[in-house]
């Protein structure tokens, strides 16, 4: 685990929008679940600026057996929530996956991560991958490499972190950079925010037919 003790910092826990919009401090817990390799960043925003606070990778063996992996995750991810008090916990939303196994893997870390955050009254705002690519990168469309690097230069860090730990943190930046507008849209204008969100549905809908007739690409195994 990398970054700051701050376990002797008390931190109030407010709305994200409310915080983000009266420049008020707010911490955002990025998190990239699965079950071999979880990746996790901590952010905090202060207006327009950001800090970078600690990230992290909960690695289970494949040696362990499902259920005790999910518990290694519970356990590890829980101090990490017990210790930065994050005001919400930015996921990525469900992708298509031809993969069965492994998406219901990936669906049973999801729904520990999910507890974990309901359990301690962490906020959850979920966010598709290319709005989180195009976000912090630019480009919905950016590689991993791509969206690390940004990582980097935004936070200031000395070392591209590693590949889950980067994604977790593109998470916590893109809730911190996107939520001041959706909360002053939803008061002005829901309709907008509405067909937005509408428009990222879309985009995953059209991403899944077009994966669907597609050989899956090769990922690490989570």
């Amino acid at each position: 685990m990398y970054g700051v003790n701050l376990s002797s910092a008390k931190w109030r826990a407010s709305p994200p929008g409310e915080c983000l919009l009266t420049g008020r401090s707010v911490i955002a817990l990025g998190i990239d679940p699965g079950t071999l390799h979880l990746g996790w960043g901590l952010v905090r925003s202060e207006g327009n600026r950001f800090f970078h606070l600690a990230h992290g990778v909960i690695d289970c063996s494949s040696r362990l057996d499902l259920p005790a992996r999910l518990m290694r995750i519970d356990e590890q991810l829980g101090a990490v929530i017990e210790q930065y008090r994050p005001a919400v916990g930015a996921v990525e939303t469900l992708f298509f996956h031809r993969d069965a196994q492994a998406a219901a893997k990936l669906g049973h870390a999801r729904g520990v991560v999910l507890l974990a955050l309901a359990r301690r009254d962490v906020v959850v705002s979920e966010y598709a991958p290319a709005r989180v690519k195009r976000t912090v990168a630019g480009n919905g469309r950016a590689s991993k490499a791509q969206v690390s690097a940004m990582v980097r230069v935004i936070l200031g860090l000395t070392a591209v972190p590693p590949s889950d730990a980067a994604d977790a943190l593109a998470l916590a930046l893109t809730h911190l950079r996107v939520a001041p507008l959706d909360a002053a849209l939803r008061v002005q204008h829901p309709d907008v925010l509405d067909k937005l969100h509408r428009a990222d549905a879309e985009v995953r809908a059209r991403l899944q037919a077009a994966l669907g007739g597609r050989r899956p690409s090769r990922r690490r195994r989570r």
